[in-house]
C-alpha cells in the first residue's frame, strides 16, 4: 500500500515494530506516564516503557479479564475470572489490595476522576484533610511471622509498605472505579478500594423507549460490554446486550418479521450523588478505608499472636506432661502442681518429682522452655506495642471523626451515615482498646510468673544435684504458689486469643462489674459485659459492628443510582450466547466547545459512542460502523421538545474489515482494518485510519414511537462512504488482530499483528518523539 503511491506523505510515524513472546488479548496505555500495560493469552501481566524496555512481569494465577488505570497512573487495576478486582502498584507490579465485589468475571473498568475541582471561597482548590496524622503517626503496618528469612526481624521493612500511597486520598480528586461483570451486575468504589455501590442490570426499572410511554421495563439475560462514567461523575453509560421485558411480566410482542427484542442496548444510569455529594463521600470514604486497612492490620497481629503463644505452650507441655506419666508410674495419686508445693513446702523430694527435675527436664530443658514462654511473651508484647495498640488507637480515633460527621444529618444523612451504627461502632472500637489494654496486663504478668516459677526450678535442679545455685535469679515464693495454682495447668492467654476459646467468658469480680454500670450515667459503654469477653470475641463483635454501620452507605448510594434512559441499537442472535459474540467499540467524553449540548447538570460534555455494527442483522447497511453521539443529554432535551441524539453510519472500504476502534482526543476515532481476502502465499495486509468524528454529517435520532423498529435503521439512506484517499490512512504489512491501544495523552497507537509482533505509531504529526516515562 506504501509503495503504491511513493509520492504520499505517510501520516502516522512508525516507531518500531517489535516481537511479542505471548500473544495479547488487552492492552492499554498508562493516562500520566509512556507506559504500556498487556495481558498476555496466558494472563500475565507486562508493563513496558514506550522505547519497550520491560519493567515488570505479573501473573495473577487467574485469568485476567479487564484492565484499567488509576486516572493519575499510579496503580492499575485488574479484574479477574472469579470476581476478584486487584490492584497493583505501577512501580513494581506489587500487591496493593483486592476487591471481591463480583461473584463472575469481571469483563469491564473504568477508572474516572472527579473533572470539576471543588474552590473554596479563596478560589483555592479545597481537599479534604485528615486529621489523623496531627494526632498519631504513621499507621502500622500488617506483621508477618518472624522466621521467614533468615535474620528476619519478624517486621515489614520500612519499604515495604503496600498500601499506604492508595489509601492516602486526602489530596487526591475524587475518584470512582466502576466494573462490570458478565451477569450484568456494576459495582462502584471510591478511589478503588472503598466499595460504595452495586447494581444490577437485569433488576434496573429501565425506562420505556418509547416516547411518552409511562411503563417500566426490564433487561434479562444481560451482558455488560462497556461502562463509562462522566467527567462530572454525574452519569454512567453502559453498553450491554439483553431482551427487554415489561415489569407486566409480559415479554413485549415485536412488531417486525424477523427482530425481536435481544439486542445491543445503550443506557444511561443517573450517578449524580457521586458528584452532588463527593465533599461528604470522600470524608467517609477516607476513614472508613483506612479503618478497614487498620482491621486487617488487628486481625493479622491477633493470628500471629495465636500461633506464636500456641508454639510456646506446646514446648512447655512437651515437657512437662511427662510429670504426671511419672507420678501416675512410681504408684502416687498427687497432681504436678500437689509435688511442686510440697517441694516449695521444704518436704523431701518425691521419685517421680526428683526424676523430672534430673533427669526428664534438667537445667537445660528448663532453660529451653524459659526461653520459648518468655521469647514469645517478649514478641506478644512487640506486636501489641508496634502494631495491634496503634492501630487500635487509630480506629478509635478514625470513629470518633465518622461520629462527628454521622451528627451532621443535613449533610451525612442523605448518604446513609447512620448515626446509631456509628454510635455503636464507636463503642465498639472503644471496648476493643480497653481488651488490648487488659490483654497487655495479663500477658506481662503471665510472663512474670513463667519466669519466676523458671528461676526457681532452676535453683531446686542445682540444690538435688548438689551444685552452688548462687549465680541464679532469686524468685518470689509467692508468685511461684500463684502460678501452681492458676497458671500451670490454665491458660489465661490463650482464652483471650484462641478461636477455640472465642466463646469464652472471663471472670470479673463483683466489684469491677459494678464499677463499669456506674460509669454509664457518666457517658462510659452502655454494654457491660464486654470485660467478660475474649479479645477475640471483642474484635469480631467490633468488625462486625463495622460493617453494619458501613453497609448502610452503600445501600443508600446504590438505591440512588437510578436508569434514566435507554437506546436500543442493533439486534443480536439469540445464539450463540451474547458474551461469544465480539463487538468492537468505544466510549468517551469530549468538552463540547460549541456549546450545543450545554446544559446545566452536564458541564459541556458531550458523549462520543461508536460501535461496529455486525453484518447479520443489516445486510443493507453491512460493514459499517456507528457512532452516535448526545445520548447522555437526550432525555433532557426531549423534555424540552428537542433532541440532543444524533448518529451516523460509516461505510468500510470495500475490501476491508474493522477488527477494532477507539475514540480519540478531539472527537477523532481511530479504526484498525484488515483485508477480507488473504491468500496461502500471501498472509495479508491492514491498515490504520483516523477520522475526524464532528466533521461527520451527523443525523438526528428521533426517538422511536412504538417498539417496531431499532433506531440504526433511521440511518441506512445517510450512510457515509469511506475513502482510502481521502482520510488519514496508514499501511500496516501484517494482517492485524485486537486489541488497539490508543493513548490520547500522548498521541500514540499500539497494533498487535497476528503472528506474534506489536508496531507502536506516533499519531500526531507534530510530535517527532514521545519521552520515556521516568
Amino acid at each position: 500500500m506504501e509503495t503504491d503511491e511513493p509520492q504520499r506523505v505517510l501520516p502516522f510515524q512508525l516507531q518500531f515494530d517489535k516481537p511479542v513472546a505471548s500473544q495479547i488479548k488487552i492492552a492499554e496505555w498508562n493516562p500520566e506516564k509512556d507506559l504500556l500495560a498487556m495481558v498476555t493469552e496466558d494472563s500475565k501481566i507486562l508493563l513496558h516503557r514506550f522505547n519497550w524496555q520491560r519493567l515488570w512481569t505479573i501473573s495473577p494465577g487467574k485469568s485476567i479479564t479487564s484492565l484499567c488505570w488509576r486516572p493519575d497512573g499510579k496503580a492499575i487495576a485488574v479484574g479477574l475470572e472469579d470476581g476478584t478486582i486487584s490492584l497493583h502498584d505501577v512501580e513494581n507490579g506489587k500487591l496493593l489490595r483486592t476487591l471481591k465485589s463480583h461473584t463472575v468475571a469481571v469483563v469491564c473498568l473504568n477508572w474516572e476522576e472527579d473533572g470539576q475541582l471543588t474552590k473554596d471561597d479563596s478560589c483555592n482548590i479545597s481537599t479534604y484533610e485528615d486529621r489523623t496524622p496531627r494526632f498519631f503517626p504513621l499507621a502500622p503496618r500488617i506483621p508477618r511471622t518472624p522466621g521467614v528469612v533468615s535474620g528476619d526481624t519478624g517486621f515489614m521493612d520500612d519499604s515495604e509498605d503496600s498500601f499506604l500511597e492508595l489509601s492516602n486520598s486526602s489530596h487526591q480528586r475524587f475518584n470512582i472505579l466502576c466494573s462490570g461483570d458478565k451477569d450484568g451486575s456494576i459495582c462502584f468504589s471510591i478511589f478503588g478500594i472503598f466499595p460504595i455501590g452495586k447494581i444490577n442490570i437485569h433488576q434496573l426499572p429501565v425506562p420505556s423507549p418509547i416516547v411518552d410511554e409511562q411503563a417500566t421495563y426490564q433487561l434479562l439475560n444481560t451482558s455488560i460490554y462497556k461502562v463509562a462514567l462522566s467527567k462530572d461523575l454525574c452519569r454512567l453509560i453502559v453498553t450491554c446486550s439483553g431482551q427487554l421485558k415489561q415489569d407486566s411480566d409480559k415479554l413485549i410482542e415485536s412488531q417486525i418479521s424477523g427482530h425481536d427484542t435481544h439486542g445491543l442496548h445503550c443506557l444511561v444510569l443517573n450517578t449524580s450523588i457521586f458528584s452532588e455529594r463527593k465533599n461528604e463521600l470522600h470524608q467517609v470514604a477516607q476513614q472508613a478505608s483506612n479503618i478497614e486497612d487498620l482491621t486487617e492490620v488487628v486481625r493479622a497481629s491477633l493470628t500471629i499472636m495465636c500461633k506464636q503463644w500456641s508454639d510456646a505452650m506446646h514446648t512447655f507441655h512437651e515437657k512437662f506432661d511427662s510429670l504426671s506419666t511419672l507420678i501416675t508410674d512410681h504408684g502416687l495419686d498427687s497432681s504436678p502442681q500437689e509435688e511442686f508445693l510440697s517441694l516449695l513446702g521444704g518436704a523431701r523430694t518425691s521419685p517421680p518429682l526428683h526424676q523430672f527435675l534430673v533427669n526428664s527436664l534438667a537445667e537445660v530443658g528448663v532453660k529451653r522452655v524459659s526461653k520459648a514462654v518468655c521469647g514469645a511473651g517478649k514478641e506478644l508484647q512487640l506486636v501489641v506495642l508496634d502494631h495491634l495498640q496503634p492501630a487500635a488507637e487509630i480506629i478509635g480515633f478514625r470513629m470518633g471523626e465518622l461520629r462527628g460527621l454521622s451528627r451532621w444529618r443535613a449533610r451525612y444523612q442523605g448518604i446513609g451515615l447512620d448515626e446509631k451504627l456509628i454510635n455503636n461502632a464507636t463503642e465498639k472500637s472503644g471496648m476493643f482498646l480497653v481488651q488490648v489494654e487488659r490483654f497487655m496486663s495479663v500477658l506481662s504478668s503471665v510472663v512474670q510468673q513463667f519466669s519466676n516459677f523458671s528461676n526457681w526450678l532452676l535453683k531446686c535442679i542445682k540444690i538435688l544435684m548438689g551444685e552452688p545455685s548462687d549465680q541464679f535469679l532469686r524468685y518470689n515464693s509467692e508468685l511461684v504458689v500463684i502460678f501452681l495454682k492458676f497458671l500451670y495447668d490454665q491458660d489465661p492467654v490463650r482464652q483471650l486469643l484462641d478461636p477455640s476459646e472465642v466463646d469464652h467468658e472471663v471472670e470479673v469480680d463483683l466489684e469491677t462489674m459494678q464499677k463499669i454500670r456506674e460509669l454509664v450515667q457518666f457517658g462510659g459503654f452502655s454494654d457491660c459485659n464486654y470485660l467478660q469477653r475474649t479479645l477475640l470475641k471483642e474484635f469480631q463483635q467490633m468488625e462486625s459492628s463495622f460493617k453494619e454501620a458501613f453497609l448502610m452507605p452503600f445501600t443508600t448510594i446504590s438505591r440512588k443510582i437510578l436508569c434514566e434512559d435507554l437506546l436500543p441499537l442493533f439486534p443480536l442472535p439469540s445464539s450463540p450466547a451474547p458474551t461469544s459474540i465480539t463487538i468492537p467499540m468505544s466510549v468517551s467524553y469530549y468538552e463540547d466547545i460549541s456549546q450545543s449540548y450545554q446544559i446545566s447538570d452536564h458541564h459541556g460534555f458531550i458523549d462520543y459512542l461508536s460501535f461496529r455494527i455486525p453484518d447479520e442483522p443489516f445486510s443493507d447497511i453491512a460493514n459499517c460502523i456507528g457512532i452516535a453521539r448526545g445520548f447522555m443529554h437526550d432525555l433532557s432535551s426531549v423534555k424540552r421538545g428537542c433532541s440532543s441524539l444524533e448518529a451516523v453510519l460509516l461505510s468500510v472500504p470495500a475490501g476491508y474489515q474493522c477488527v477494532d476502534l477507539s475514540l480519540y482526543k478531539e472527537t477523532q476515532i481511530v479504526l484498525l482494518l484488515n483485508e477480507t481476502s488473504m491468500s496461502s502465499e500471501n498472509n495479508g495486509e491492514a491498515c490504520m485510519m483516523i477520522v475526524q468524528a464532528s466533521d461527520l454529517p451527523f443525523v438526528s435520532i428521533r426517538r422511536s414511537t412504538s417498539l417496531n423498529h431499532w433506531e440504526l435503521h433511521q440511518l441506512k439512506d445517510s450512510v457515509v462512504y469511506l475513502q482510502m484517499e481521502n482520510e488519514k490512512v496508514r499501511g500496516i504489512p501484517h494482517s492485524i488482530i485486537a486489541p488497539l491501544a490508543v493513548s490520547a495523552s500522548r498521541g500514540v497507537a499500539c497494533v498487535f499483528a497476528a503472528r506474534k509482533r506489536a508496531l507502536v505509531y506516533i499519531l500526531d504529526e507534530d510530535e517527532d518523539e514521545v519521552s520515556d516515562a521516568e
